[in-house]
């Protein structure tokens, strides 16, 4: 009994004394709680929806008026005016607005002389939850329209006439930009954060810096051996995920031209961060107690499984600044809508100011000395 008494007051000693291990122990499954509660599930609002009005008389404007008292009151969307059709399908296919309602030209005499006109719903359908949203909340529209409490003098008879400017999206094609952006950031995890505190412990470093290399080549060629891994994995589930999902015909050169170049930005950004975390760590205990927060902080709040639409303001505000959240938007732009690098543009600039910051800051906190 003694000698289990020994390991058993060891170990505990060992737990207690390490104030990392046990806060992780005891906050990450009330942080997953609240980050998957609120991340997973909830009603969708605000969703940006482009409105073009061709007609602009008298029952238009009272459909515009209805679109403003359903962003009022129940903010299911967002209307966004737009002057003319050509500009709000082009806002839809670059990812600005989820959708575009069109109100087609003749609107009001066409109501009046009882022939059905049909309003356009033009829709980004890589995202089936806000497309079920949206579609939901325009055809209780549309029957709040066609069966009014109060008989209109004209019989009103409207139609939606929905276009899904993307081929149907299947939930494994809405997963795979995730599962790109997750395999980076494990890459980066162990062999960025791992590989560093483990060589830091045996030394490594310490005989780096008694070398004429220098901290900035140091830091520079741990920052670029860690890219080129994460970047490397990140490639491969991109390659071998698209053909998974169906969507291996879409993978042109020009698109794993800015794949590649995508990866590799996500992977310098993620590893930047990692290093940033880890420079002035030595207890090879606390990265691993730290990357399950790290993983639920930056992988539920990005849009990976469910819109952003649906957060609480406090978890979109984790939404944008969590590069997590940029990378799989630049993903999904790419691979679901097949457009080009203008729709990606705020994502690389984030994640290139992002990487900057991080990497000077591990050039400033690495060790000066021994």
């Amino acid at each position: 009994m003694l000698g289990i008494w020994a390991i058993v007051d060891r170990d505990l000693r060992k737990y207690f004394r390490s104030p990392a291990l046990m806060t992780v122990s005891l906050f990450l499954p009330l942080l997953q709680l609240i980050i998957i509660g609120y991340a997973v599930g909830g009603k969708i609002t605000e969703v940006p929806v482009a409105l073009v009005d061709l007609d602009r008389e008298a029952e238009a404007q009272d459909l515009r008026e209805k679109f403003q008292a359903i962003e009022a009151n129940a903010r299911t969307f967002s209307v966004q005016l737009q002057a003319g059709v050509d500009q709000a399908v082009r806002a839809v296919r670059q990812g600005r607005v989820a959708a575009a309602i069109v109100i087609p030209e003749n609107y009001t005499r066409r109501i009046r002389q009882g022939n059905r006109p049909e309003l356009g719903l033009v829709l980004d359908n890589t995202d089936p939850f806000v497309v079920s949203a949206l579609t939901q909340k325009m055809n209780e529209l549309i029957d709040a329209i066609n069966q009014p409490n109060v008989s209109p003098r004209h019989l009103q008879r409207v139609a939606l006439q929905i276009v899904e400017i993307f081929p149907y999206v299947e939930y494994i094609k809405y997963l795979l930009p995730g599962a790109i952006t997750l395999a980076i950031f494990v890459c980066t995890l162990i062999g960025g954060g791992l590989i560093y505190i483990d060589d830091k412990a045996r030394g490594f470093y310490e005989g780096y810096l008694v070398t004429p290399v220098t901290r900035f080549e140091l830091v520079s060629g741990m920052l670029l051996s860690g890219t080129v891994k994460a970047a490397f994995a990140g490639m491969v589930v991109t390659l071998v995920g698209c053909f998974l999902a169906g969507i291996g015909g879409n993978l042109r050169l020009d698109t794993l031209i800015l794949l590649l170049g995508l990866n590799s930005l996500v992977a310098f950004s993620l590893i930047s961060m990692i290093c940033l975390l880890m420079v002035r760590v030595n207890d090879p205990v606390i990265p691993r107690a730290t990357f399950g927060v790290l993983n639920t902080l930056l992988f539920f709040p990005s849009g990976a499984m469910y819109p952003i639409y649906s957060f609480p303001e406090w978890l979109q505000f984790i939404a944008r600044i969590d590069p997590f959240t940029y990378a799989v938007h630049g993903f999904r732009s790419i691979l679901l809508k097949n457009v080009g690098i203008e729709a990606i543009i705020g994502d690389l600039l984030f994640l290139g100011g992002f990487s900057l910051f991080c990497s000077l800051g591990v050039l400033i906190l690495f060790p000066r000395r021994l």
